[in-house]
């Protein structure tokens, strides 16, 4: 998968599964500084991805803060033609001061196995893991 640089950060776009119904989600940052993966809770709503009352609430933190988020498992989520099933995925704002949908974080990259080639500038299998 090609990775699309933009305000000199690294972007993939990935499909999130949830409950059978599949979201295109195109503007995720490869993040190898954050443990989790996290989705815009606005992207995710349109396939009825929302927090109810059981969901367990955290407080992430990063460079620019903190946020609260709810935690949801989904049936997978698919980058080209890596896929990971019943993933669990952070909730929130995401109202950093740039337009992203999402953030793929180590939790993903690193049970994906992934090689992020910045020469080739892009996201590729690495072989002989199992997925």
């Amino acid at each position: 998968m090609k990775i699309r640089i933009r305000e000199g950060l690294p972007f993939v776009t990935l499909t999130l599964v949830y409950q059978g119904k599949e979201l295109e989600v195109k503007e995720v940052l490869i993040d190898t500084g954050s443990a989790g993966t996290i989705f815009s809770s606005d992207k995710v709503a349109s396939i009825g991805l929302a927090a109810e009352p059981q969901d367990p609430v955290c407080q992430i933190r990063g460079v620019g803060g903190f946020e609260f988020v709810f935690v949801r498992r989904i049936d997978s989520l698919v980058m080209d033609d890596l896929e990971i099933k019943d993933f669990e995925v952070e909730i929130g704002a995401m109202d950093y001061g740039i337009e992203i949908e999402g953030i793929v974080g180590m939790d993903f990259l690193t049970r994906s196995g992934v090689i992020i080639d910045l020469a080739q500038l892009e996201v590729r299998k690495a072989w002989g893991v199992a997925y």
